[in-house]
């Protein structure tokens, strides 16, 4: 049980025996540094139903928690704030009973919580993943990983975009101009060998469109009758009614894509319960559509189109089905979502994980499904992130120069090896040992870099200033939990006996503090989709560590329960460090 649980029943208790009325909420804060405090209770709420003077208010609560509460030693009161000094003995028993917990702050799964379905990465098969799929698949997976230690069941799933015009465009440059290159006759990655064809059509198509321009036509008239474009239709259209050639190329060139992505998901940590595939579910929903539309959700237009009107709230009419019968994205999306509640029968919520160009999307969508009388409409969120820019610009697909997933890791991993060579700490590593290591950084500079920042901000990624091995970044924070681990190595005493009846310095304390809330940490990124809080909640605990091993002895102390007592503490911030960097999906290494 946490400080603020324990504490919100005697606060309770006190504002009924003083003054007769109970309060419906109860709002703690962390003590302001210039105070002295190791929470703070807020009174000012509780003026709705006492009529007073805060400070006094707050004085005969103060007074009556020193009385009746063990937990709380002295109190002071500053305007409408009330700050607590808890007993050095709550902090020690606190730690005591946690502190051989592996896995505290983890809970196990909640019985009566339904389980949640997070959706990310979601590729195209015409092309690698870049940037902009790092930030999606770490932030997706972190969110997965985080309400998992929160309680709650998990599946972690992606639909891949294997179908469409812009896939029929890689399939056709490479019939063209492929001279039946393979990944393994060119050893390229399956995914980087069909994302240069999709890079070649666009070259062709422009080409093309100048041609036409040339004699005469206009823009439109040349992307629409430019010949490389109007194979593509065909092609599409031969996909859709199962020409056998057709089908069997769009198999192998995907399968050359999917063993190319298997290699960038294995090599960013991220994994999948379950793939959807667009080419399964482009036709799910018109059935739903229908039925919507007898029950007066939707309604049809003249062209014999349907639609639904969501004027009412805010929103406008949303086309879901074309007048030739045909579906849009809408469509799917809503066959989709309905068709993974009959794949796992026990989910009560999704998280997709979209960038927020589609935020009106999903608004429309989780209404639509609402209406529609689903239960777990209600429990739908979209965590909606901004874009990832380099210093050099923005990325652009099109035009081949976007931003390599792989490369990008690699680069990372180069970075490390870098700044690690220039710091000389790598001494006695063989080379094997030097270069997970440098992955190890790497990885971990680049996950934490993004996954530190609120998920709705657009991020500058720096690579450089990301392995940086000072201050808020994943190098730092695993530099510490090496230290700590040399720490542990050299203490070559008895440290497992419980520790009691000592007197905690402040610097003890606001570490005890922070491990403290570890737990609720937890459950307040998983409430809120947001690996950003735990990212600089395990910031905040490294940082508080240091101040903590540059200021008091720990193998050094004379006082032998003193020294047991730090080491044990310095092993929790060590282990709490590790499994909330296992929830961001960041490794950790014992040497550096």
């Amino acid at each position: 049980m946490t400080l603020n649980q324990i504490l919100i029943p005697q606060i309770e208790n006190a504002v009924q025996s003083l003054y007769g009325v109970t309060i419906d909420k109860i709002e703690f804060q962390g003590t302001r540094k210039e105070f002295e405090g190791d929470t703070t209770v807020v009174i000012f709420p509780f003026l709705k139903v006492i009529k007073g003077n805060p400070v006094e208010i707050g004085t005969k609560i103060g007074e009556y928690l020193v009385e009746n509460a063990k937990e709380i030693e002295r109190f002071n009161v500053v305007s409408g704030f009330l700050n607590l000094v808890v007993t050095d003995a709550f902090y020690l028993n606190f730690f005591n009973e946690i502190k051989d917990e592996e896995r505290f702050g983890f809970q196990s799964t909640l019985v009566d919580e339904k389980a949640v379905l997070v959706e990310y990465c979601s590729p195209n098969t015409n092309k690698p993943l870049h940037l902009g799929h790092v930030r999606n698949n770490l932030l997706g997976y972190s969110v997965a990983q985080i309400l998992k230690a929160s309680g709650r069941k998990v599946y972690k799933t992606q639909i891949i975009n294997d179908r469409g015009i812009h896939i029929c465009k890689s399939m056709l440059a490479w019939q063209k101009f492929g001279n039946g290159q393979t990944p393994a006759s060119t050893g390229l990655k399956g995914d980087k060998l069909v994302g240069n064809f999709y890079v070649t059509f666009d070259k062709v198509y422009k080409e093309q469109i100048a041609e036409l321009m040339q004699s005469g036509r206009s823009e439109d008239e040349a992307k629409k009758e430019a010949p490389i474009i109007l194979e593509a239709q065909q092609m599409l259209l031969d996909w859709e009614a199962g020409k056998p050639e057709v089908i069997a190329l769009w198999k192998e060139m995907n399968q050359w894509v999917y063993d190319g992505f298997a290699i960038t998901f294995k090599n960013l940590g991220v994994d999948f319960d379950k793939n959807y595939y667009e080419s399964d579910t482009y036709l799910l929903g018109k059935d739903v559509v229908e039925n919507g539309l007898k029950d007066g959700v939707f309604f049809q237009k003249e062209d014999g189109s349907v639609w639904i009107d969501l004027t009412a709230e805010g929103l406008d009419e949303k086309l879901v089905l074309r007048g030739d019968g045909t579906s849009v994205y809408m469509t799917q999306d809503i066959g989709t979502a309905i068709q993974r509640v009959k794949d796992f029968n026990d989910i009560g919520g999704m998280v997709y994980t979209v960038g927020n160009e589609q935020d009106y999307h999903f608004k429309v969508l989780f209404l639509i499904l609402k209406k529609l009388g689903f239960e777990w409409a209600d429990s739908l969120f979209h965590l909606s992130y901004g874009m990832v820019d380099l210093p050099s610009g923005k990325m652009k697909s099109r035009e081949g120069t976007v931003v390599d997933a792989d490369d990008l890791m690699q680069e990372m991993t180069d970075t490390a090896q870098q700044i690690s060579e220039e710091l000389g700490k790598l001494e006695g590593y063989s080379e094997e040992e030097k270069q997970s290591l440098y992955k190890t950084i790497g990885l971990g500079a680049l996950k934490y870099y993004i996954l530190k920042v609120d998920p709705k901000k657009r991020i500058l990624f720096n690579p450089e200033e990301s392995v940086d091995f000072a201050g808020n970044t994943g190098p730092f924070i695993q530099y510490t939990y090496a230290r700590i681990q040399s720490i542990l190595r050299k203490s070559n005493f008895d440290y497992s006996y419980k520790v009691e009846n000592i007197a905690l310095d402040s610097k003890e304390k606001e570490l005890l503090k922070l491990i403290e809330s570890f737990t609720e940490v937890i459950q307040n990124a998983g409430k809120s989709h947001s690996p950003a809080l735990l990212a600089n909640y395990i910031y905040e605990l490294v940082r508080e560590y240091n101040s903590f091993y540059q200021t008091i002895p720990i193998l050094g102390e004379e006082d032998q329960d003193l020294k047991v007592f730090r080491v044990q503490l310095s092993q929790k911030v060590g282990t709490i460090i590790k499994n909330g960097f296992s929830l961001l999906g960041i490794a950790v290494p014992d040497r550096m």
